[in-house]
């Protein structure tokens, strides 16, 4: 894989914090777009950014894409930088009522689902049997969800290994291409229904935790491709996995595209500090700007700090915005107050 090949693998937020962050955005506005949320990518970057509401849309709305925002990151985090309960294995089943958990929390203590029993909260699988899909596909019986999700991990957990002993240039021992195995996996959690709310939204995030794992940033499938997707859902119910496959293979190129063009060429390409030395700012005002974290940059083991041309103009920017002027009085009440806990201290 190129990334790898040439770039040294997937980098992590600090790395690439700016592309992290527009594929953040993107997935928690589409993919809860596809469910019918109705904010705008604005609205979303606002949310997110500066944990403002705009747009006076339901409590609800805002709240569902705060959550999956969450999970989301918790997602990029356990894949990058997992902690050191992890075993290693590709998928847990604990890390998916997790996802579900951090993804349904918020938009549960609004609007929680009108049929759910007390114990069918975030992160907890359905006490209900669900009708069947509009293929015909009927999802298994309450009872058999456990068990069902047992061995779905199971089969997650078998193509991880496959793959890690696979040469990468094989093909997978089921002669399918790597797209299409995603899209079966997916489309079979997607048949379990294990939760009496959220199933797209978790099984997407799973999605990506899987592609992460697997060395691939998450994928995005945006809302316009809302009934191409649900096409390919119902036609990967009857076992054709083509078209499903293939949409999720276009977006895996796209999120690759997002990191290697960078480190080609572009605004947002990591280089030594002293490559973005300029007449208004010195090397030294660069580098202590890194340290203080008033810039955003990454010091690689050489002991180099690294930035991008897009870091150092929002450090400019964020140079000139004016300060809030503070009245007299209110500095001296500051000065009052840290004095007064100064003698309690």
């Amino acid at each position: 894989m190129e990334l790898n090949e040439r770039f040294g693998g997937l980098p992590n937020p600090k790395e690439a914090q700016s592309i992290w962050d527009d594929i953040w955005h993107l997935e928690a506005h589409h993919s809860t777009a596809l469910e019918g949320n109705t904010l705008v990518l604005r609205e979303v970057q606002t949310l997110l950014e500066q944990g403002r509401a705009v747009g006076a849309k339901p409590l609800g709305e805002y709240n569902e894409v705060r959550g999956y925002a969450d999970a989301a990151q918790w997602v990029y985090g356990q894949a990058l930088e997992p902690g050191d309960w992890h075993d290693g294995r590709l998928l847990t089943l604990a890390e998916v009522r997790q996802v579900h958990h951090a993804a349904m929390t918020p938009v549960w203590d609004v609007a929680p689902h009108p049929d759910a029993k007390s114990s069918e909260g975030p992160g907890s699988f359905r006490e209900h049997d669900i009708h069947p899909f509009t293929a015909g596909i009927t999802p298994p019986a309450w009872p058999l969800v456990p068990v069902r999700m047992q061995e779905w991990v199971a089969e997650v957990c078998l193509v991880g290994e496959r793959l890690a002993s696979a040469a990468s240039d094989q093909p997978l021992p089921s002669d399918q291409p790597l797209p299409e195995v995603l899209a079966r996996l997916h489309n079979e959690f997607e048949q379990v229904h294990p939760f009496i709310d959220g199933n797209g939204r978790t099984g997407r995030l799973v999605l990506n935790l899987v592609l992460v794992r697997l060395g691939y940033p998450p994928v995005v499938i945006f809302k316009r491709q809302r009934e191409a997707y649900l096409s390919a859902m119902q036609r990967a119910d009857a076992g054709d996995y083509g078209s499903l496959g293939e949409l999720i293979a276009r977006a895996m190129i796209d999120s690759l595209n997002s990191f290697i063009v960078p480190n080609v060429a572009g605004p947002a390409r990591l280089v030594p500090l002293a490559a973005l030395v300029d007449v208004t700012t010195t090397l030294a005002a660069l580098r202590q700007a890194a340290q203080r974290g008033r810039l955003d940059a990454v010091q690689g083991a050489d002991g180099i700090w690294r930035s991008s041309r897009k870091a150092v103009d929002a450090y400019k920017a964020s140079k000139h915005q004016r300060r809030p002027v503070v009245s007299t009085a209110a500095s001296e009440q500051a000065s009052s107050i840290r004095i007064r806990r100064a003698d309690v201290a």
